[in-house]
């Protein structure tokens, strides 16, 4: 099996400038690998740091200690040592992330904002915007919203052209933040069924679930985590 995301050792903490610059620890040698075709759903009470992990594979928090190797154009590379520049061509290319809230573009259409993803790939308009338009119709936003913001939407709505974006690109490693937090038992079954058929096609998965069916539908196993005074 093909290794797609390897963490060794990987450490983070945060200063509580607040606290007069307390160090808070929040990982501590996390050893977590993910292969093709395989989604691992991170495990543990509140605070055990899957947020923080999630967000530290991405790169939104710079890793203090240890590693994380990402398969990107056939070689490994560093997350946790790149420079800018690379991670923004990782993510650009390979590494993937639906958080749990859409930012909201003023005044760009729901299709367009799940389009545009496709067209930073130099894919033509027509094009992106049919592939958008049957990806919000999978996850029932309906036409008459395409044209509209997605600022005027509700939650779950959000969360779906959320996931819209995320899914449309076809990344090899897509992170998924609490996917389905804000979705009905209806929207659930859509999502479960999308992330099935990206393992189908290879992609490796890691996850924050805490709805259990969810969670049992995706997993093919779990990286189970402690709060790290726990660990400790």
């Amino acid at each position: 099996m093909t290794v797609m995301l390897r963490t060794r050792a990987l450490s983070k903490s945060f200063t509580l400038h607040l606290r007069g610059g307390l160090l808070m620890p929040v990982l501590a040698d996390i050893d977590l690998e993910v292969h093709a075709g395989e989604c691992v759903v991170l495990s543990g009470p509140s605070g055990a740091g899957k947020s923080t992990l999630i967000r530290s594979l991405y790169g939104n928090y710079r890793a203090e200690g240890g590693s994380i190797l990402v398969r990107h154009d056939a070689t490994m590379v560093d997350i946790a040592a790149a420079d800018p520049r690379t991670i923004l061509a990782v993510r650009h290319k390979t590494l993937g992330y639906v958080s749990q809230f859409l930012r909201v573009v003023p005044r760009v259409s729901a299709l367009d904002v799940v389009a545009e993803v496709l067209l930073t790939r130099n894919i033509d308009l027509d094009t992106a915007r049919d592939k958008a338009r049957s990806l919000l119709l999978q996850l029932n936003i309906p036409s008459r919203l395409h044209p509209i913001p997605p600022a005027t939407f509700s939650g779950g709505e959000q969360q779906r052209v959320n996931l819209a974006r995320g899914f449309i690109a076809g990344h090899p490693i897509l992170l998924l933040d609490e996917p389905t937090a804000s979705l009905d038992a209806e929207n659930r079954a859509v999502v479960i069924r999308m992330v099935q058929q990206a393992k189908a096609s290879g992609t490796a998965i890691v996850a924050i679930c805490h709805d259990a069916d969810v969670r049992d539908a995706i997993a093919d196993r779990l990286f189970t985590m402690s709060p790290y005074q726990d660990a400790a």
